[in-house]
């Protein structure tokens, strides 16, 4: 494989959380590298933080590590532990099925960007910490459900 060009690789903004967890996502944009690579086993993107913006709620992964290191800017890593700045350079793993819900924050008032390395497992399950939302991926199809297994239902 080639050298990738980042300019032909897709910005995906968005997201898969149903409301009202999508509209937070505001200010997120990501490039998906690993799919522009033909990789299957594992994802890698790059994840570029608009100041004031959020990675994604807290979560931890039942089936997937996750690793991370800041490549421009700064963030703050939101973890069970509390909060960390993190600069260019710094680094944080999660492994699989470790119960510590985590994210990143945009505070500064330049953007911010990470490159997250993950697994890819055909069934996963993500919890998110700080509320009541679970989500199941098979396949690559997302099924949200409350913590107590019940169907979603986006507030009125």
């Amino acid at each position: 494989m080639p050298k990738l060009d980042l300019s032909t690789v897709p910005v995906k903004t968005g997201s898969i959380y149903p409301e009202p967890y999508a509209s937070m996502m505001q200010g997120r944009s990501s490039l998906r590298l690993g799919d522009a690579g033909g990789l299957t086993q594992f994802g890698v993107n790059l994840v570029t933080l608009a100041p004031g913006a959020l990675s994604s709620l807290r979560h931890w992964h039942r089936a997937e590590d996750e690793f991370v290191m800041v490549t421009a800017g700064e963030c703050v890593m939101v973890t069970d532990a509390g909060e960390t700045l993190m600069r260019v350079g710094d680094c944080a793993a999660f492994p699989a099925n470790t119960a510590d819900g985590h994210h990143f924050i945009n505070r500064s008032a330049a953007p911010a960007s990470f490159l997250v390395v993950g697994s890819k497992a055909k069934h996963e399950v993500a919890t998110y910490s700080d509320v009541d939302l679970v989500v199941e991926i098979e396949n690559g199809s997302a099924t949200f459900r409350h913590k107590d297994g019940s169907a979603y239902k986006a507030p009125v």
